[in-house]
Parts: structure tokens; C-alpha cells; sequence
């Protein structure tokens, strides 16, 4: 397969002004599957430029214009699934079953935000002195900054271009250096497509934070949308601070999962598998630590062992694996460390672990699925978002008890609830969190707004909520 690994700038593939190249590497093998091209500060400001050139005409364009590019998108990309798929597979190590579902979860925002960007909705009315007629029109925010994470590489990307390109906003796109051969490709659709010069632009900066401090500096530049760590995302919005540049932010999570005495297991068991191994567990949405009631405690954790235990870890393009590597050593090693210091407090290895090398292939960024049992909550595997394949299991009496450890996190981004539907959904209205699942494993859906409370990040992406990000409101006072 062709990959293309230039930088995007003005409707053009190009390399950087420099020259300069990283490597992109296959976790699974830790083999070099391109080297693409390091943007400099210059190319950062030239693609600002570009799209700065092209907003005016973009923000002008009928929404129907919009909304049909962006369906086109939708139609190339949903035939050409496998193959996005693949690139997603060979940089970011993930299985084939979850590139593919990243495929077509990331496709459907451009359908989603095709449909919205003609339901832009405006406000009419007298006032309530009788003066005036209040009209509020709702404009597109102006030239969007969008930095993508690592884990998402097609699906975070989709997600913040679909409604700024539905608003009539244009577009510099921020790939992870891990994984910028899928920012490329969704791109690259959107160029194959018809969307006009400079509304749409990719760069890669090295390093990243010099580079995307001089884009945010330029009056331009009047939107950031960024998912990653909370840490990063508060030194963003600092760097916003000093231009009060609007920001929404999807930052980390630490989900806890709630299984109420009088679950169904079955239910539990395949909900949570669901909400862990979702993408080898690198997700801002997987469950990170489970409280279990006492008494379903052993049951649910020899059910969960038991599933888990066939899962085979491998390499991605071998479509009989279950799970892939993480995106590389570094985190690899960061996963096992936090395994190692909850074995080290006294944890129990139920399944994996660092005992467990057996099951996971040589030369790769590879970790087994693990369950661990016997952990104290606020001990720092609770605290800490793991990113990987390990079930942490917290046993309690008291559900009060378990609402008080759900909550005690700085972040607050999803939850997940199993019970009595009318006692889980009470629960879940305790719970400190922007999304809360009841019964089910996966939340995500382009149709429902996306985000979190606390340290968790600020504002909504998908559903209606979504496109209101990249619109700015404006009241025009009219002769009554």
C-alpha cells in the first residue's frame, strides 16, 4: 500500500521547509513504515495561512455545498474501509477488529456532521419590551487548530474536521507523530473529494510544542479543538489564555466501573470486556478500575477470567488476533510498570501479568490481558489512567461506598453502571461524570455529545452539540 507521509498545506502534499523526517514505526514489530515529514515553524504559519486565505469563501459556501463534500467523504471512506483499516493496523499496532470498527465509528462523523451542517438553527423574536426584534445568527468561529491523539488516529481526526468543516470553518489539522499516515489518509479523501484549497491542512511540527504555540499565537487562529492528557490540556489552555483563543478540550479519564449486588453476570461480564478491551484498552473511555459487590466479587472474576483467557495478542493484519501491541515500548513498559507496583502492594495476579510472557510475541510492543484482584482503591493503578489490557477489581460492601470511590478522581469523563436497571440509573445520577453507561460497554456515537466534567476536558464533540463548538453566536437588534 502507498503511504503518504507529506505535510498538507494549501491543497498541496509537500515536504517540510527543512526537509527533515521522522520515522513512523509498526509497534508490533518495531519495523520503519515511512519517515514522514517534520513540519517546521514555517510550515506551521504557512498552513495557518492558507487557511485564513480560504475562510471567507468556505464560510460563504451554501451549507448544502458543505454537507455534500463532506457526504462524498463519507461514501470514499466507507468503501475504502480495509483499507484505512490497514494503515490504522501497521502505526498505531491495534487488532484488525478494532481498526476496522475505528474505520467505520470514524467515517460516521462525516455523515452525521453532513446532516448537521444544513440544521444550523437561528433565533426570531420580539423583545419582551416590545422595541426591538432579537435576531441571533450563528457564523462559523473562524480558522480551527485540531490536535488528534495517538490511539484514535482516524476517529479523533473525523471527529473535530466533520463539524468544523460543517460550521464553515477551515481547518489546521495536528496529527500524534505516532500515527500521522491516518491523518493523512482521511486528508487525502477530503483533497480526492473536492474540498476547495487551504480550507482543509495537515502539518506535523518537530518538536510539537514550539509549533503549535506560534499557530495558536496568530490572530488567525481563532479555535482549538484538542483530545489528549489533561496535563498537556491544561498548558494549551494557558496558551490560549493570552489571546482567549475558544477551546474545548476532551482530555484524560480514569473510568470506574459499578457492579451492584443483583446484576445479571452475564450482562456484567460481557459489558465490561467490552468497556476494557475496547482497542487493547487504550482508550479515554475504558474502564479503568471495576468496583464489585462482594457478592458477585469471585463469580464475576472467574467469568471474566475465563473470557479473557482466549483472547489471542498479535500482531493486527492477523485478523485471529484479539488484541494488538500498544502504540509503542514506552507505553508497553509504562502499563507494566503499573502492574508491577500494584503486585508489588500486595495485589493477586488472576490472569497475566509479568508471569505471563508466554502469551504475548517477541519483538513487540505487546501486553496480555490481565486481571488483578485484591487492589486497594487509591492505590496509584486506581489513580492513573493504564491504557492497556488490565481489569482492576475493588471489592465492596456498601454501594454508598462504591459511588464515594467512583467519584474520588480529579477526572470525570465515563462511567459505567451494571444493576437493577432502576437502582443502576439512580446511580448513575451520583456519578461525577459527563457520560454514564448503564448496562452496556460502549457509549460512543456520532449522534451523542462526547465529553466530560471535572479535569476531564471542557465542551462536547458529536450529536447536536457538536457542530455548536466551531459557532459563535451573533444578536443583531432589529427595528421592532
Amino acid at each position: 500500500m502507498d503511504l503518504i507521509a507529506d505535510l498538507f498545506i494549501d491543497g498541496e502534499w509537500r515536504p517540510g521547509a527543512e526537509g527533515e523526517r521522522f520515522d513512523v514505526v509498526d509497534p508490533s514489530d518495531g519495523s520503519v513504515i515511512a519517515r514522514f515529514a517534520a513540519a517546521t515553524e514555517a510550515d506551521c504559519l504557512a498552513a495557518v495561512g492558507a487557511a485564513a486565505t480560504a475562510q471567507e469563501s468556505w464560510a460563504t459556501m451554501a451549507p448544502r455545498e458543505r454537507a455534500e463534500l463532506l457526504r462524498a467523504a463519507f461514501d470514499v471512506l466507507t468503501a475504502e474501509r480495509d483499507r484505512l483499516a490497514e494503515v490504522i493496523v501497521r502505526e498505531n499496532g491495534k487488532s484488525w477488529a478494532d481498526a476496522a470498527a475505528e474505520a467505520s465509528y470514524a467515517t460516521e462523523f462525516f455523515r452525521w456532521f453532513a446532516e448537521e451542517a444544513v440544521r444550523v438553527r437561528g433565533d426570531y423574536r420580539l423583545s419582551p419590551a416590545g422595541d426591538k426584534r432579537i435576531v441571533v445568527d450563528r457564523q462559523p468561529v473562524g480558522v480551527a487548530l485540531l490536535v488528534t491523539p495517538w490511539n484514535f488516529p482516524a476517529a479523533m481526526a473525523t471527529r473535530k474536521l466533520g463539524p468544523a468543516l460543517a460550521a464553515g470553518c477551515t481547518t489546521v489539522l495536528k496529527p500524534a507523530r505516532e500515527t500521522p499516515l491516518t491523518a493523512a489518509y482521511v486528508v487525502d479523501v477530503l483533497r480526492r473529494v473536492g474540498v476547495p484549497q487551504g480550507v482543509v491542512n495537515l502539518v506535523t511540527p518537530v518538536p510539537t510544542g514550539p509549533g503549535v504555540a506560534a499557530m495558536l499565537a496568530r490572530p488567525e487562529v481563532r479555535k482549538l479543538s484538542f483530545t489528549g492528557s489533561t496535563e498537556v490540556g491544561r498548558e494549551l489552555l494557558r496558551t490560549c489564555a493570552d489571546r482567549v483563543v475558544s477551546a474545548s478540550m476532551e482530555l484524560g479519564g480514569n473510568a470506574p466501573v459499578v457492579v451492584l449486588p443483583g446484576a445479571d453476570l452475564d450482562v456484567a461480564v460481557g459489558g465490561c470486556i467490552q468497556a476494557k478491551m475496547r482497542n487493547g484498552g487504550a482508550a479515554c473511555t475504558a474502564a479503568n478500575r471495576f468496583y464489585v459487590h462482594s457478592s458477585l466479587h469471585d463469580a464475576f472474576v472467574e467469568r471474566m477470567a475465563a473470557e479473557l483467557a482466549g483472547y489471542r495478542v498479535g500482531p493486527g493484519l492477523d485478523r485471529g488476533n484479539a488484541v494488538g501491541a500498544l502504540v509503542s515500548v514506552a507505553e508497553r513498559d509504562k502499563v507494566a510498570g503499573l502492574v508491577d507496583a500494584a503486585i508489588g502492594e500486595g495485589a493477586t495476579v488472576v490472569l497475566g501479568g509479568p508471569g505471563d510472557s508466554g502469551a504475548v510475541p517477541d519483538g513487540g510492543a505487546f501486553y496480555p490481558p490481565t486481571i488483578l484482584t485484591g487492589v486497594r482503591h487509591g492505590s496509584p493503578i486506581t489513580m492513573t489512567e493504564i491504557f492497556g489490557p488490565v481489569t482492576v477489581v475493588v471489592r465492596y460492601d456498601d454501594p454508598d461506598d462504591a459511588v464515594r470511590m467512583a467519584n474520588d478522581t480529579d477526572l470525570g469523563l465515563l462511567a459505567y453502571v451494571f444493576g437493577e436497571e432502576r437502582e443502576a440509573v439512580a446511580v448513575a445520577r451520583r456519578i461525577e461524570a459527563g457520560m454514564v453507561a448503564v448496562n452496556r460497554g460502549v457509549v460512543s456515537d456520532p449522534a451523542a455529545p462526547f465529553g466530560g466534567v471535572k479535569q476531564s476536558g471542557l465542551g462536547r464533540e458529536g450529536g447536536f452539540e457538536g457542530i455548536h463548538e466551531f459557532l459563535e453566536e451573533k444578536y443583531i437588534a432589529l427595528p421592532a
